[in-house]
This record gives structure tokens, sequence and C-alpha cells, in this order.
């Protein structure tokens, strides 16, 4: 018999240990009907290795309809069918192979179904496709799911006769029927459950097939085929491959290659072997891209390809092992970015875009360490977030550069080589790696695996006379964490002394416990600045003394590098957050730095601060003079002839996203008549939108109207979702009640477009309109864990939360927590996060508050 506690809700660590010591040599044969609307009807066959003397096996199924079940031929009720599991008795199985087989039906639903449902409001089409990770292939048919389960799949689809078909495998046959046609497609290597996929619809598709090379096919919906640049897509796709299969030493693992551009898609991609889902909205560009959409839109095509070596070929034995695949596939695709893509500054993008959102993630109490323990796949969902997409790849990036290059390289070959088509954990990866270059990793997994939070980074110099007597750097944990294993992080990292008057001295550095003494410093004139990370390589809060501030705040767009002048402006930036420099006077360096500022990633980064500076940091008293010299500055940017589109762009953007008094405002309404351009163009899609948005959320008199205007205007595929989205904005509250209850009770309610509406609900400037919801929306967070997908959770506390900046709202996230003391525990760390972050915001706003108070004495 089944042990006692391995069957209930989910699919416990206890059952799907139980089962993998079980079964092996898992097929899979499917074949599912999908001609009607609501649901899918279908079969399905699996065969199966099982072990000597093994005991009963549970089978995994969630569906509606379960019916005529076999096992080895044997019929088996299904009325013993249990919180989403049926116990196959040991009486009915064999040593050796077994065949179970059985008849089921599926949702086929716009959100909460295996099956996504898409209506295309402007041709009236209907699209369908799969989303099963982490857990819910045991939605979509009857299986054993679990990631160490893996098998192969055989599917079989029915539709309707103008449909095209695409799944795992490479087509067999294609056979039109009575009104339908049959699509047989054939048998996959060995894949986890959860990366079992199809989609169905009448796509349009491109297909590229160079001499030697695979083909690769892209396809999207019909309606938008004129605005695909599918050759550019598909090359970026190609490269990918390329690269990596060179650079491994591993081949390309699997038989093919689709790529599926799907709508209202909720993740930026999914991986699913044979058959990549891309975010529509984020790959199909409405108006000209920036530098940062288009370096988004890349990095997001090389993590997934990245995905089929790191995830696909070779799988995490279980979601504890999360990061394993998304941290490698997220540091892979920044360095297929700096290798394919020298211009693109890859790895200032690294710490922009991934490391900076680690930094705080980690910094919080609501961090936990890369390995998860997850005593349920139920639960697997949550353990999506910064931790294993931004910290795993900057700890990676440590990791590559402790062992060196050539062990490194050679130990991801080694893990690659030895577990493929199967399964690995961090030991696993570790021990190849540090066999590989001769190096002990033991107290790296320790420190960075099984350890939560991170170092805080502090420079100590000692001077004598004009010259170095010692430079040691020091860390500490950034927070004192409860459980806290303590001990120093391993680190190497490089220090740069910078001087104005002679060249810049870089020297590494490698802590001995918790110190580094930077032996090489000693004797040295006394520089100008000294910054503890040159090259990014380490991972840490790395805080410049008072020295090296006051330097970079009258230098720092003297800096010629991009990724040390990214670094640098994050110093100031994190001294901001560590209390230390005033709000203020980080808009005031901004104010003064920003004409010289040309790298466009870096400009939107330092204006996203200084709108975070302006509108949430400062009370709305101090941050009101600021605004005329914010929005004069944006407009100058913005009419400058000498700045390329995108610095301008993001210029506008901001403005949108902040603009408040009379002149940003009457600048709006021009672009939205035409009066005034961008780069000599109208603005478009979806730039109107943002404008009547911010137009609606600031209560302009004619909001309503230019409202009802644009939406007559926009005839494109998109006008429903983003006047659904723009209208969350409107400051009432009976229209923050209607969205709220849509929320969860419209089941025609696509998640990705409930998503995209968060942040207008929540907009910064009707915080005291939201605060009424704000209880509401954490009472409603195990329901949301159970019923939306893996980053709806995470979207929705970090909304609700950050639209807060008093500490009334604070009361109220910790009177939620004290009231919730079994909210479970991967919950209540996400809204520790978020809390941690408006903890923060009331800091400083009370800070502000006493210093401009002592300064008017």
């Amino acid at each position: 018999m089944a042990a006692d506690g391995d069957i209930g809700r989910g699919i416990s660590i206890e059952l799907a240990q139980r089962r993998a010591a079980q079964i092996s040599a898992i097929h899979y044969d499917l074949s599912l009907d999908l001609t009607a609307a609501d649901t899918a009807t279908g079969t399905v066959t699996i065969r199966f290795d099982r072990v000597q003397n093994g005991s009963d096996l549970v089978l995994d199924f969630r569906g509606p309809v379960l019916a005529d079940l076999t096992v080895n031929d044997r019929p088996l009720s299904t009325t013993g069918r249990v919180d989403g599991h049926l116990v196959l008795s040991a009486a009915l199985l064999k040593t050796g192979a077994n065949v179970v087989a059985a008849r089921f039906a599926t949702p086929i639903a716009a959100s909460g179904a295996a099956i996504i449902r898409y209506h295309d409001d402007k041709d009236g089409q209907t699209y369908l496709y799969t989303l099963l990770v982490p857990s819910d292939a045991n939605l979509l048919f009857p299986c054993f799911d679990q990631p160490d389960l893996k098998a192969r799949f055989r599917w079989t689809l029915t539709a309707p006769p103008a449909w095209t078909v695409i799944a795992n495998g490479p087509l067999d046959t294609q056979q039109p029927t009575t009104g339908v046609t049959r699509w047989r497609f054939a048998e996959t290597e060995p894949i986890p459950t959860y990366l079992a996929a199809f989609a169905a619809g009448p796509w349009t598709h491109w297909t590229s097939a160079p001499a030697g090379e695979r083909p690769i096919n892209l396809y999207a919906r019909t309606s938008r085929r004129a605005e695909v640049d599918a050759e550019a897509q598909i090359a970026t796709n190609r490269a990918a491959v390329r690269w990596l299969g060179d650079w491994f030493g591993v081949p390309f693992p699997f038989a093919k290659l689709d790529l599926l551009l799907a709508p209202a898609f909720p993740f930026g991609g999914m991986e699913h072997v044979g058959a990549v889902f891309y975010n529509e909205d984020r790959f199909i560009f409405r108006e000209p891209p920036t530098l940062p959409q288009r370096v988004g839109r890349d990095a997001t095509i090389y993590h997934e390809i990245s995905h089929q070596w790191f995830g696909d070929d070779v799988t995490m034995r279980w979601f504890d092992d999360l990061w394993l695949k998304e941290g490698f596939s997220t540091y892979m695709a920044a360095r297929i970015q700096a290798e394919l893509q020298p211009d693109s500054n890859a790895w200032t993008t690294f710490l922009l875009s991934t490391k900076t959102p680690a930094y705080r993630a980690d910094a919080t109490s609501g961090t936990q360490a890369l390995w998860q323990p997850l005593d349920n796949l139920d639960a697997a969902k949550s353990n999506y977030g910064p931790i294993v997409y931004n910290k795993a790849p900057a700890v990676i990036k440590q990791l590559a550069f402790l062992v060196g290059e050539t062990g490194f390289r050679r130990g991801l070959n080694r893990f690659l080589s030895d577990h493929a088509y199967g399964n690995a954990t961090w030991q696993d990866l570790l021990g190849a790696v540090g066999r590989a270059s001769e190096f002990d990793l033991t107290a790296f997994g320790s420190q960075y695996m099984l350890r939560a939070g991170l170092p805080r980074v502090d420079t100590q110099i000692e001077v004598t006379g004009d010259r170095i007597g010692s430079l040691t750097l020091v860390q500490r944990p950034v927070r004192s964490l409860p459980g806290d294993r303590g001990g120093a992080w391993p680190m190497k990292v490089r220090v740069r002394l910078g001087y104005r008057d002679r060249a810049d001295v870089v020297l590494d550095a490698a802590f001995d416990g918790g110190k580094a003494i930077v032996a090489g410093a000693a004797g040295l004139p006394v520089p100008d600045y000294v910054w503890p990370n040159d090259d990014d390589q380490g991972y840490g809060l790395f805080l410049p003394d008072d020295r090296t501030v006051t330097w970079i705040v009258k230098n720092v767009s003297t800096v010629k590098d991009s990724l040390l002048r990214a670094l640098l402006w994050s110093a100031v930036w994190d001294t901001v957050r560590d209390v230390r420099f005033a709000p203020m006077r980080y808009i005031a360096m901004l104010l003064d730095h920003l004409p010289a500022e040309i790298d466009e990633q870096i400009s939107r980064t330092i204006l996203s601060r200084g709108a975070t500076a302006l509108d949430v940091y400062l009370p709305d008293d101090a941050s009101a003079p600021l605004r005329p010299q914010w929005e004069q500055a944006l407009l100058a940017r913005i009419d400058d002839p000498t700045l390329g589109y995108g610095l301008r762009k993001d210029a506008l953007d901001r403005l949108i996203a902040t603009a408040r008094t009379p002149l940003a405002l009457a600048r709006l309404h021009d672009l939205l008549a035409g009066r005034a351009t961008l780069f000599g163009a109208a603005v478009r899609q979806p730039t109107r939108w943002a404008i009547v948005r911010r137009l609606i959320a600031v209560g302009a008199p004619d909001a309503a109207a230019l409202f009802a205007a644009e939406q007559r205007l926009d005839r494109s595929s998109e006008a429903v979702k983003d006047a659904f989205v723009a209208r969350a904005a409107t400051p009432d509250r009976s229209v923050k009640t209607s969205y709220f209850s849509r929320y969860f009770d419209d089941a025609a309610l696509n998640e990705a477009w409930a998503s995209e509406s968060l942040g207008a609900f929540n907009t910064i400037e009707e915080a005291a309109l939201t605060l009424p919801f704000l209880r509401p929306a954490l009472d409603r967070l195990e329901w949301i864990r159970q019923n939306r997908r893996i980053f709806f959770l995470p979207a929705w506390i970090d909304a609700f939360i950050s639209g807060q900046r008093d500490p009334a709202a604070l009361q109220v996230v910790d009177g939620f927590l004290d009231a919730h003391p079994a909210l479970p525990i991967d919950v209540r760390r996400k809204v520790l996060t978020a809390r941690d972050e408006l903890a923060l915001t009331v800091r400083i706003r009370a800070a502000t508050f006493e210093g401009r108070a002592s300064s008017s004495e």
C-alpha cells in the first residue's frame, strides 16, 4: 500500500521519492480532440518499467473526467480518485513492463486551465496553447507529474481543418478527415512532464532552413503577421543554438525547434522542448524599439534556448533546485549576448537588470537560500522569483571568476555529458566544476546555495601621508536572519584604485574569512576613489566610502567605461537606500550629469531611480519644488536633436510616468493631438495609451473624452487590452472596486491582462484611494497561490504594497502578518520582501522630514 501521508493535495516529496524508486522508462501516448470550445477530450496510454516487489503506485490527474481506466488490460474503477490522485494497486502491476490506459477530459479556458484559450478581438479567431509549469501536467492528462520521472511523449491532436498544430516532437503525419484534421507527432527524447506542450490555431508561420542546418519554424497569430520581424527572431534563436552547442561542447539535444509567439502569455517565455513559447507582446514591437527593448527580447531568446541544455536536457531532480536551470539560463544569456552582440554592453545590462533586483530581494527578511526546501510540488510556483532568477546567475558569475574560465567551462561540459536526458542537483554541478578546476567548492556551496542573504562589503583604507598604508575589504551580513549559519562568503573580486592624474590600478583580492587584504595597494598613492567590485565579479552590497561618494557625485559622467559608470551610479543609489544620501541630493546629481549620459541602459536606470526618489522617497511638499526642474530636464532631452531615438524615447516614457505640472501635461495633450512629435514622427501605440493612462490617473478634466477617443482610434488587436489596463488607473473608488472584483470573479479575464493592470490600479499618486484595498488584497493571497500562474502572486504582492509609501500602509501589512502566523512560508517571504521595501520607503521619507526640520531650526 502507499505510505500514509503520501497522498494528499499536490505531489509531496515523499510521494515523488517513492515513485522515482519504483518506475522508469516512461512513455506517454496522448491523443486529444481540440474541436470543442471549453473542453478537450482524449486518451492516454502510459508504458513504464517497474521494479521487482514494488508497492502500490499513485497516478496524478486533476481534470474533471477520468474513465475507462485499465492497468495491464484489467479495469480499475476511478471512483477512488481523491485530491487528484488514484492508487494503482500493486496487485494489478507487474515487475518489468506495464501499461496503463484511460480516457479523460480537461478544461479549455482563458485562465486557470492547462489549455489556455485566446480570442482574437480583431478577426474573431481562437488560439489554444498549453502551460503546465511547474505542476499542471496532471491537470491536462493522467501522469506521474514530477521532474525526475522523465518520459518520452507522442502526441496525436485533432483540430479544426483550418488550424495548424505544433507539439514537442517532429510532425509525423497530418491526416484530414471529415470536418477535422488529425496531427500525429514523433516520439520525443526523455523530457519532464512540465515541458510537455502543444499549440493549436490558425497560426501563420515562417520557416528558415539553411543548407546543412536544422529547420526552425516561427508561428504567430494571423492578424499580426505584418508586425512580426520573423527573420530577425529566427536568426537570433539560430545563433544561440549554434553558439551554445560550440561553447558547451554538447550539440543541441533535441530533434527539432519550433518557436511560437503566444498571445496573452503570462511569462516572458517558456522553454518547452521542441516548441519554445515567447510572449507575443514583448516580441512584437508596435513602435520603434529602444535598445533596452531590443536587448531584452534577445536576452529572453538566449535564456530560453539555454534552457534546452539547462533544464530540458539536464533537469533538476526536484523544484528545490529550481535555481539550477533558471540561474544558469540567465547567466548564459548574458554570456551569449556579450559574445554575439559586443555593442550591447551585456554585462552592464546584467548589473542593472539581473544583479540589482537580486540585491534588493536578498537584503530583505523575506529572502531565502538558492536551494529552497520544498515539501510539495503544489507550492513550487512560489519558489519562482528574484532569488532563482537574479541571485543565482549573479552567484554563477562569481563562481566562474573564482575557479577560472577553463575549469568552469570544462566542468559544465562534464555536468551536461554525465547527466544527459537525466536529472541532477546542485551538488552534482559543483562537484563537476570543482573536479574540473581542482578547486574545493565545499564552502562555496554551503554559503551561497544553502545560506540566505548576502554580504555587505565596506572599504577600509589607512593613509600614511600621501600613500596607502593598508587597504582592506570587510564583509558582514546585510541583515541578521533567523537561523543564519554564519561564516564568511568565499569571494574573489577586483579592486579599482581610481586616479585623475595617472592610470588607474586594478588589483585582485580574495576573502580569507571576513576580510580581504588588498596587498598590492600598500605604498601606492592615495586614490581619488576606490571601487571594490571592479568588473562586477563579486556578489554583495558594495558600499563606497565617503571619499568615493564625493568623487562620484562630482565626476561620474567623466567615466568612459559603461559598466564602471553604471556601478558607480548604483553605488550612490545604494547610499540613498542606506539612508546616507538624501533623495534630493540624488536628484540634483542626476540633473547635473543627465545631459552627458548617452548610454541608453544607464539613462533608463538613473531616470527610473530619479522617479522613485521624486514620487516615492520624498514627501509631496519636498518633491513639488523639484518637479519643474525634473520635467524641464526631461523635455530638453526629448527635444534634443543630438540624441538618438532611444534616449529621447526613454525620457518621454519617464515624463509620461511622472507628469504633474501644467507644462508636462500640456506636452502629453500635444502628443496625443499630433501637435508635438518624437524624433519627427507622431507617437504610436503603446505610447498613446500610456499617455491616456497617465491623464486618467492625474484626473485630467478631459481624460474620459480622450479615453473614448483612443478606443475609437485604435483598431489594433491589442486595443481592448490596452483600454482595460488604462482604465484601471481611474481615481474612483467604484472603478477600483469593480476591477478588484473582476480579478477574482471574472473567469473570462485573461491572467496576463489582470497582471498588466495591477500597476495602473496601484498608481502611487492614488495611494490614499487604494489603501483600503491593501488588506483585502493580502487576504486573498492563498487563493491566488492556488489559482494563478507562477509570477502572478509576487506581482500582486509587489503592486499592492509598493503602491503605498506611508506608515499607515506598513501597519496594515504588519497587522496582516501578525494575524496570520500560519501563512505558508513561501507566501510570507514574498510579503516580507515587499514589506521591507515599504519600511525602507517610510524610513527614508521620515529621514527627509527630520533633515528638513532640523535644517529649518
